[in-house]
């Protein structure tokens, strides 16, 4: 196929932590690009909806498609009322579900997850219809949903969540993001591309944008992050910044865990409906 280009972005956590110029700086990086659509896998606000009108200038000004799936810190701040901004925008908002796009003459399927992380992600619902006659592109916030998705036919997924750790000096965001987290993928690409091996795939988790709690990014890898994608493009015709790299062990949560973060967006919602009346 002709390589179709995809800019991938994630948690950008429009709000005070992360300077509105720093925003849009990326995206006028991202226009640059002449990217055939952008890929963005969640946490668009922080932890509250002060700043929807902010994010409503980012997306509307890229000046490539948007696709989109929401994250945790969508739901803890409310998932309609960022959903509902993220359409306004112009973005394609996916739950749960795939569409097909043509660009340049050429199809592409793209699935979207829901958040994981707070147990809105429906595999069975995504995947649903799937085709598997023509390429296709997974999003999930939550990286370690690529290792279900693989095995329906999704061979590339992106993802965000983790910030990379944020702090990348002496491996410290393996330390905290893998092995006091639990995650399996904390920034970069896991898994494989060859088409050898049998119902496997890869996944690229990206560093994010912005910043949930403090404006922290030191180490190379901790940077802010916009990556590229040439789908249709053979592994190693281009200088790669990161290759393919193994998992770490990871740590699926516990259903104690889950329990407590679905309850955690139940308390926030009422919280923000007791505010309103």
């Amino acid at each position: 196929m002709d390589p179709i280009r995809i800019a991938h972005l994630t948690d950008l956590h429009v709000g005070r932590v992360t300077p509105m110029r720093v925003q849009m700086d990326a995206v006028d990086i991202t226009n640059e690009q002449n990217a055939d659509f952008v890929a963005i896998t969640g946490d668009f606000v922080c932890h509250s909806q002060l700043y929807l009108d902010e994010l409503k200038s980012v997306i509307e000004r890229f000046t490539s498609p948007v696709v989109c799936v929401l994250g945790n810190h969508d739901y803890w701040s409310g998932a309609d009322e960022v959903r509902d901004v993220l359409r306004r925008a112009g973005a394609l908002v996916l739950d749960n579900q795939h569409t097909v796009v043509t660009v340049r003459n050429q199809q592409l399927q793209i699935l979207g997850l829901d958040d994981a992380y707070t147990g809105h992600a429906h595999r069975d619902n995504a995947v649903r219809g799937l085709r598997r006659d023509i390429p296709t592109l997974g999003l999930s916030h939550i990286a370690e949903e690529a290792d279900a998705l693989w095995h329906e036919g999704v061979p590339l997924v992106l993802s965000g969540h983790t910030h990379a750790g944020q702090v990348t000096v002496a491996r410290l965001h393996e330390l905290a993001v893998g092995r006091f987290a639990g995650h399996k993928y904390v920034h970069g690409l896991y898994g494989t591309r060859s088409k050898d091996v049998v119902q496997s795939g890869a996944v690229y988790v990206g560093a994010g944008i912005g910043a949930a709690v403090m404006p922290i990014r030191l180490g190379e890898r901790g940077r802010r992050e916009i990556a590229l994608f040439e789908l249709g493009a053979t592994p190693g015709e281009f200088a790669e910044h990161h290759t393919e790299q193994p998992a770490l062990e990871g740590r699926k949560p516990s259903e104690e865990v889950r329990r407590k973060r679905h309850i955690a967006v139940v308390k926030k919602r009422e919280k923000r409906e007791n505010g309103r009346r």
